[in-house]
C-alpha cells in the first residue's frame, strides 16, 4: 500500500457515492468521468478527507487519509473555486501560505505558486474580477501550495477555451512528471485526451468502466453504409442514421461485414474509425443502465 499516493478500498458515502476502490501512483494522472450528479465530487471529498466515508478506507502514501501527516499531503481544488472577492490573487495565496510558512519562507510560497500557474500577470487583481481560466489558475495555485503529493482537482480544465485548457493542462502534467499524483473529475473529456493515463467511468456511484486511454482509445467501431434501412439489426450491430455500426472488440472487420451479407443487408460503403472518449463514456454510461 505504501507504494501508492492515493488508495481507495470500497470506499462508500450516501447517497452519492456506491462503492469505489482504486489505486493511484505517484506520477500518475486519473480522470474521472460521468454526467453530472454521479458521485465524481463526492469521490473528490471522500479523499480529501472532507466527508468520512460511511464504509471503506482511504489512503495517503500508506497513512490513513484522517491522520494530519495525511492530510499535510493532499490540495484540493473544488468546484466552483470559490475566494475572498476582495483579496488579490497574491493576498488570497498568502492566506493559504499561512499555514505553511512565516516569513520569507511564505513569501518564497507565494512566488513559487504564481509561478507554477502563470498567474503572474494577475498577482494583484482582485479575486472578484478574475476570469474563468485565471479563477481556474488560482484554484491549482492553492491546492499544489505547500508541495503537496496528491492533488485533487474538480473541473479545473472544464468551461475553459482551448488555449487555456491547454496551458492549465500542461501545467498539471508538469506537476505529474515531479511525482505528484493527481484524480482529476472532468465533465468535458476532451479535456482528459491529451493528459490522463488512466480513466474512470463513474455512473450512480459506481466505476462502471475503468482503463489505460490508450487502450480506450485503441478501440475500433465499423461503420456500414446501406442501400436501405435493415428491418433488423444483425447481433452486435446497432441502427444508425445511414445504416448500420458495430465496434470490433474480438473480431476483423471482414467477419462483420460477412455476418451483414449473412443477414442479406445490400452494403453500400464501410469503414473502420476509432472510438472517441466521448462515445467511450456514453457506451458505459447506456450499458450500466
Amino acid at each position: 500500500m505504501t507504494d501508492y499516493a492515493l488508495t481507495l478500498s470500497e470506499v462508500c458515502r450516501a447517497p452519492a457515492l456506491a462503492s469505489v476502490s482504486l489505486a493511484l501512483l505517484p506520477g500518475e494522472i486519473i480522470g474521472v468521468v460521468g454526467a453530472a450528479g454521479v458521485g465524481k465530487t463526492a469521490l473528490l471529498r471522500v479523499a480529501a478527507g472532507l466527508a468520512v466515508p460511511s464504509a471503506g478506507a482511504v489512503w495517503v502514501h500508506g497513512v490513513r487519509a484522517s491522520h494530519p501527516a495525511a492530510r499535510r499531503l493532499i490540495g484540493y481544488a473544488p468546484d466552483p473555486a470559490v475566494f475572498p472577492p476582495a483579496l488579490t490573487v497574491r493576498e488570497v495565496l498568502a492566506y493559504y501560505a499561512c499555514f505553511h510558512a512565516v516569513g520569507a519562507a511564505r513569501r518564497a510560497l507565494v512566488r513559487e505558486a504564481l509561478e507554477l500557474a502563470g498567474l503572474g500577470h494577475a498577482a494583484d487583481v482582485r479575486a472578484g474580477a478574475l476570469g474563468r481560466a485565471d479563477l481556474q489558475r488560482l484554484a491549482l495555485a492553492q491546492a499544489a501550495l505547500g508541495a503537496r503529493r496528491v492533488l485533487l482537482l474538480d473541473e479545473t480544465l472544464s468551461g475553459l477555451d482551448p488555449v487555456a485548457r491547454r496551458d492549465i493542462g500542461g501545467r498539471i502534467a508538469r506537476l505529474a512528471a515531479t511525482g505528484v499524483a493527481v484524480l482529476l473529475a472532468a465533465r468535458d473529456v476532451t479535456a482528459l485526451e491529451r493528459l490522463a493515463s488512466r480513466v474512470l467511468v463513474l455512473r450512480a456511484g459506481r466505476i462502471v468502466r475503468a482503463g489505460s486511454l490508450a487502450a480506450l482509445l485503441a478501440e475500433r467501431v465499423l461503420e456500414v453504409i446501406l442501400d436501405g434501412p435493415p428491418r433488423e439489426p444483425p447481433p452486435g450491430f446497432r441502427i444508425t442514421a445511414t445504416g448500420l455500426e458495430a465496434p470490433l472488440a474480438g473480431r476483423t472487420p471482414e467477419a462483420a461485414l460477412a455476418l451483414c451479407r449473412a443477414h442479406r443487408l445490400a452494403v453500400r460503403a464501410s469503414r473502420v474509425r476509432v472510438k472517441s472518449l466521448e462515445e467511450i463514456v456514453l457506451d458505459a454510461h447506456d450499458a450500466a443502465r
